[in-house]
């Protein structure tokens, strides 16, 4: 489950961490994600996904959004959630890591 979108220490991207980190599997990811017809490129370890703004699938279900736009991050992750059918509670007020800023989790719908 995701809770929040929040932006990495170095400020160039968004990230999206599961609250538990159960592996994924990338090779039904990438198959999904290419019948939908997005362009995936498989580095064994991550998937690199070309949606509205560039997304770095980890096994270990971290999301990175590059792109310092957080409404663009947001409208990815909704779009990749909707693929992936991965869920996320909304925010329940947590501020997220000392320093970093974070945007708003939307309802899981």
């Amino acid at each position: 489950m995701y809770r929040t979108l929040r932006i990495c220490s170095n400020s160039g991207a968004y990230e999206a961490i599961p609250d538990s980190r159960r592996p994924i599997d990338l090779v039904r990811v990438r198959h999904r994600l290419e019948r939908e017809g997005v362009a995936v490129v498989d580095a064994r370890v991550m998937l690199i996904a070309a949606l509205e703004v560039e997304v770095t699938i980890s096994q270990n279900g971290r999301l990175l959004f590059k792109t310092r736009d957080a409404a663009a991050a947001e409208r990815t992750f909704e779009r990749l959630r909707a693929l992936l059918e991965l869920d996320r509670e909304p925010d329940s007020g947590s501020p997220g890591r000392a320093g970093r800023r974070t945007a708003p989790a939307k309802g899981a719908g």
